[in-house]
């Protein structure tokens, strides 16, 4: 049979071809693990994230507790010198977030690092998303801003329904803890964060939506540029707080009230109003701000 030459030409080069076909490297597939998204943070800032993360952090000892409260524990890779609750968090290796060890923290190789606002410096962010670690802020101002941080963290770790179980949790309690009206009119409460100066919690903090469900109102009324402002002997005198958050009646009196005498006229002093709250639960925007409510409406209702 005549075979033309051309086909002749194409059956010797077809096995060639295969064999040159089976020699070249497979392109690689895009796996579940490697697709990422794009998401925005609390700040407004968008991010490119895995879409299933393995290895997290948190650089704030609250959003430890978030990622605790949330996430798969075994992938989170470590904790902050600050970060010691919940228990578990100990085991974890430490790495430092102020000043931040960016050496030991890229070494880690997280696929993503959580934080909050005040807590890691734009620079610091910067540098960690340039080395390919994006860096998600999460912001709190009320009680509400918390449980849908935990909300946002079970979308973005994969985590949906333990988030809501949490959520829900949390919700139920603070539904019973605020049941009962509180008296009127609420009790002005003033917080400090530092003697001296002195520094307290302001309008703009999670103090004032926390200690108002407990039955209180802040009694920083004013809205300062400083979530914490420092505020003058003059000014305490003129807010005269029925309660005052800080330390027991015994430390403030031979401490805060020596340095500060005049203060003796304040409401909360001439009434022994003067209380001591769990630091953590005061300062950390976490899962157990609904504790910190319960433990604010207690104090309030001691006499």
């Amino acid at each position: 049979m005549f075979c033309p030459p051309f086909i002749r030409r194409l059956r010797f080069a077809l096995p060639i071809l295969s064999l040159l076909t089976a020699c070249q490297p497979d392109k690689p597939a895009t796996t579940e693990t490697d697709a990422t998204h794009q998401v925005r943070d609390d700040l407004g800032r968008q991010l490119t994230v895995p879409t299933h993360p393995r290895r997290i952090m948190a650089l704030a000892p609250s959003m430890t507790e978030m990622l605790y409260a949330v996430a798969d524990t075994s992938t989170i890779v470590a904790r902050t010198q600050v970060c010691d609750y919940p228990a578990a968090a100990l085991r974890k290796p430490v790495i430092n977030s102020y000043p931040l060890d960016l050496e030991r923290l890229v070494a880690l190789k997280p696929d993503i690092v959580f934080t909050t606002e005040g807590m890691t410096t734009p620079a610091d962010a910067q540098r960690l998303q340039e080395l390919g670690i994006p860096v998600y802020y999460q912001r709190y101002q009320k009680m509400e801003d918390i449980f849908r941080g935990l909300t946002d963290l079970g979308r973005l770790l994969d985590r949906p329904v333990p988030a809501k179980r949490v959520v829900d949790s949390l919700r139920t309690e603070l539904v019973r803890i605020t049941a009962q009206v509180p008296p009127q009119p609420l009790p002005r409460v003033l917080a400090i964060t530092w003697t001296d100066p002195i520094y307290v919690y302001g309008q703009n903090t999670l103090f004032t939506n926390k200690i108002l469900l407990a039955g209180g109102q802040n009694a920083v009324v004013e809205k300062f540029a400083q979530p914490y402002p420092a505020l003058t002997r003059e000014y305490i005198l003129k807010l005269n707080p029925d309660v005052l958050i800080g330390g027991s009646f015994g430390k403030m009196d031979s401490t805060f009230f020596r340095l500060y005498p005049e203060l003796k006229r304040i409401n909360a002093y001439r009434n022994h109003r003067v209380y001591a709250a769990t630091d953590d639960l005061m300062s950390r925007p976490s899962p157990r701000v609904v504790a910190s409510v319960r433990e604010l409406k207690q104090l309030l209702n001691s006499k």
